[in-house]
């Protein structure tokens, strides 16, 4: 008998036998699946994405002006807060963030309050929105100031400028190594 016909019947026979085997014996390295939220730098990459298109989007509905952080809000499971203000830079307020679902961590839990949603304002009250979004590793992207569109029909946002984030008094400075 040649080589090769000897190693047709033995493949077989493996083969028969490994289906033949306990399904433990043939997945001992099967692990139960556990949902994990993804890599900070897919959430990084979606919120660069969504820079020009706008973070917030403005919108003038029934007398009132809103702002809408959707974009963001997507971005929840990583995002520690996101910081705005209102015709300023300061980034004084605080956008609440929905709690993360890590079954569904690109979704937004149902918000009957609107809560997570939008914040309201007086017709025209915002004519700037200044956005910094703060990842749940501390560090901060650069703060992105978006004005309302030209059309007041439309719910959008413009960039109006760019800034390199700043160095806030409350966060941590590196410790100097002991010598």
């Amino acid at each position: 008998m040649t080589d090769r016909a000897i190693r047709k019947p033995l493949l077989a026979a493996l083969l028969l036998i490994a289906g033949s085997l306990p399904a433990g014996a043939q997945e001992d390295e099967e692990e139960q699946y556990r949902a994990q939220i993804p890599d900070v730098s897919i959430y990084k990459a979606m919120l660069d994405a969504n820079k020009q298109t706008g973070w917030v989007q403005f919108r003038e509905f029934a007398g009132r002006q809103l702002i809408y952080f959707t974009a963001l809000q997507t971005m929840h499971c990583r995002l520690k807060e996101v910081r705005y203000s209102i015709n300023s830079d300061a980034l004084d307020k605080t956008f609440p963030m929905a709690e993360c679902d890590p079954q569904l961590p690109f979704n937004l839990p149902s918000d009957d309050t609107n809560n997570w949603l939008y914040i309201e304002l007086k017709p025209g009250g915002a004519e700037t929105i200044a956005v910094q979004a703060v990842w749940d590793d501390g560090s901060g992207s650069e703060i992105v100031v978006y004005q309302p569109c030209k059309d007041p029909e439309a719910t959008c946002a413009a960039i109006k400028t760019i800034k390199k984030a700043k160095k806030r008094t409350d966060e941590p400075s590196p410790s100097t190594p002991a010598r």
